[in-house]
């Protein structure tokens, strides 16, 4: 039996192995196809209902079966699965592209009534029109066959670049010795001394995963050790890295890509991808993306420029660094932040095990929206997945997976992915309820302790989760509008940095802490540092997002695919920043949000979605409770409004039935002490 073939349960993640693959895709190809012909067929019925019942129940066994083998390659990668997720995926994309552009399907949907259909089914209809039209429904002949080579190759390209970067930050390490670890945590430095032993090595195994490489540029005394790990981190994936990682280089699949996006969007009679890309999103144009974000960069900047002005002077004065290279930055940061508020991350990552934590935010999350979350049971790739299961009066509402840790093999970063959505199936009528990844890479416990997250590391769990409460607490039954499915990409961050806020509020945080060593709570007045440090540099961390999402949007706009790249960059930096890396970096090498996650020319969703984040939080600062907590009845209006209606209607609809009005950049700028 074909774990990939069952869709009775939740899927057989400890069974799938990679010869599993391509029987079963095949199969489900051959289902879809068959399913496809079916309702194109000249008698089948124009009607909503009757093609989900067809095709949509056909599609999405192979949109689950296919969502568990990308989801075993992105956490769990060999080289035999990755081979057999590359042989697989060009036979994938050729069918959800075909399907996209199906000129008899997309006249079908055209000919159903819309007056016939409820609100939630109006919403996806008028949805899939639109993409219809960006799939290339409308193309004809060779430009037809050529949208369609367009989709394979540049799935192929976004699979190689997502690989480069992972192989490259997997092949490097420096075994460092005891003497050079001066500054280094002691946690990071028994977890580097026991991946050495591990493979009976001498010294203290360093890499460039998140948990290792950041503490050390934050810690280490040792300038030369933070320069190593610098360039080597710089470098990934490019023309830069050394004679051995040049093979990962990921510079010619970026020109491919850039090259295929904008013939793409010539092809729909788009002037470049930018175009293509905002159609589905709340912005109205490239252009007003752009305003938006240098309007942002010219209220940052003057904040930024202090910010800078503070680090040179404390690193000439405390440090004797007279001409700070780019790997001294975020040691005299952490050094500045330690010397002007008494705290340093060090300490107050002792306060934060990943048990505790973990209880805080579901705490939280149950007060505020009125849920049980409870542990529950499920097959898993990894020993240290969790499972768990969110209920309201008893009754299911939505489970997920929760793989916190850093490992070889995995990509690093976070992210939430559905692995089914809510949806009152058209084949039984039965309610099916949602089910989500949550993925991050945090540190594992050493010696027999529970691991200790930084409060950065709490920042993406609640972030995290937030896309997860948005996909499972949906009350929208229509599947391709239900949670984050047709979600405005711009808007589609709001809830996930909206529960950034609670890892801030005392009376949340105080929950979810306990030393390590000896149980007792964050005490309050190193929290009171902390969120008198909250908006430090956060001048120079706002022109930091805008030049990522600046250069995005030129990238796919006014960007000549045959042109070096580089160049613009250099450009967007000249007006955007504040500090020039040097001119060896390659960190669009890999940029893996841009160039195989989603977000080409969408990056500035990031700053977007954040101005209506903020605008909602200052709802429950309005109407905090005299304890401090967040009001319930607000907590039950933003989950209504936002949560529950999923992507039923517009963002901005949802927003307003929020707030009573469009979204203010004032509690933004407010948050992050930019305000005038």
């Amino acid at each position: 039996m074909n774990p990939l073939l069952q869709f009775d349960a939740l899927p057989l993640f400890d069974q799938i192995r990679p010869e599993h693959v391509a029987p079963a895709i095949e199969n489900l190809l051959a289902q879809a196809s068959t399913a496809l012909e079916t309702v194109t067929a000249p008698d089948f019925p124009a009607q909503w209902d009757a093609i989900a019942r067809e095709l949509d129940v056909s599609t999405e066994k192979l949109g689950t079966a296919w969502g568990a083998v990308s989801h075993l390659n992105s956490v769990a990668d060999t080289p035999e699965l990755r081979a057999a997720y590359n042989a697989a995926l060009p036979l994938v994309t050729e069918f959800w592209t075909r399907l996209g552009a199906d000129e008899r399907l997309y006249a079908k949907y055209k000919a159903i009534n819309v007056n016939a259909l409820n609100a939630e089914q109006r919403q996806a209809h008028k949805n899939a029109v639109r993409n219809f039209v960006l799939g290339g429904a409308e193309l004809q002949g060779e430009a037809r066959t050529r949208f369609a080579e367009i989709q394979e190759k540049q799935a192929e390209l976004s699979q190689k670049f997502s690989e480069n970067t992972l192989d490259a930050t997997d092949a490097f390490s420096y075994y460092a010795a005891k003497n050079e670890l001066d500054g280094v945590p002691d946690d990071v430095q028994q977890a580097a001394l026991a991946a050495a032993q591990a493979e009976g090595k001498e010294g203290y195994k360093l890499t460039l995963k998140m948990p290792c490489y950041l503490p050390v540029m934050q810690f280490a005394a040792s300038s030369a050790l933070r320069q190593t790990l610098y360039r080597a981190y710089v470098t990934r994936a490019s023309d830069q890295a050394d004679a051995s990682g040049l093979k990962f280089d990921n510079g010619q699949n970026i020109r491919s890509i850039l090259a295929l996006r904008q013939e793409e969007a010539r092809l729909l009679g788009y002037p470049n991808f930018g175009a293509v890309s905002v159609v589905a999103k709340m912005a109205d144009s490239p252009q007003a993306v752009i305003t938006f974000l240098r309007d942002l960069a010219h209220k940052a900047r003057p904040f930024a420029e202090k910010d800078l002005a503070d680090l040179r002077a404390f690193a000439r004065d405390n440090l004797g660094l007279s001409d700070p290279q780019a790997w001294d930055w975020p040691y005299i940061s952490e050094k500045l932040k330690e010397a002007r508020y008494s705290f340093s991350e060090q300490e107050v990552k002792q306060y934060f095990t990943a048990p505790k934590v973990l209880a805080g935010l579901f705490k939280i999350v149950e007060t505020l929206f009125d849920v049980a979350i409870q542990r529950d049971s499920a097959p898993v790739w990894n020993a240290g997945v969790e499972f768990y299961r969110i209920e309201r009066g008893g009754q299911l509402v939505g489970q997920f997976y929760l793989d916190p840790s850093a490992r070889s093999g995995k990509r690093g970063g976070a992210w939430m992915d559905d692995v089914r959505t809510r949806w009152l199936r058209p084949d039984n009528g039965k309610l099916q309820t949602p089910v989500a990844h949550l993925v991050c890479n945090f540190a594992d416990g050493v010696d027999g302790k529970p691991a200790l997250l930084t409060h950065d590391d709490v920042t993406t769990l609640f972030h995290e989760f937030g896309h997860g409460l948005h996909h499972m607490l949906t009350q929208v039954n229509e599947r391709d509008v239900s949670g984050i499915s047709g979600v405005e990409w711009d808007a589609v961050e709001l809830p996930s940095q909206f529960m950034e806020n609670f890892c801030w509020e005392w009376n949340v945080l105080q929950h979810m802490t306990a030393h390590v060593d000896t149980g007792a709570p964050l005490p309050r007045a190193l929290f009171d540092k902390m969120l008198a440090a909250k908006n430090f540099q956060s001048g120079m961390q706002t022109l930091r997002q805008i030049e990522f999402s600046l250069f995005d949007m030129l990238l796919h706009t006014e960007h000549d695919p045959a042109n070096d790249f580089m160049p613009l960059l250099a450009q967007v930096r000249k007006e955007v920043s504040v500090l020039q890396p040097p001119a060896w970096s390659r960190a669009m090498h890999t940029f893996s949000h841009i160039f195989a996650g989603g977000y080409a020319a969408g990056y500035y969703s990031y700053k977007w979605a954040e101005v209506l984040s903020a605008d909602a939080y200052a709802a429950f600062e309005e109407t905090a409770r005299p304890d401090g907590l967040p009001n319930v009845e607000t907590g039950r209006k933003y989950r209504q409004a936002i949560l529950e209606a999923g992507g039923s209607r517009p963002a901005m609809e949802s927003f307003k039935a929020f707030r009573g009005r469009e979204p203010s950049l004032d509690a933004l700028l407010r948050h992050q002490g930019m305000a005038a």
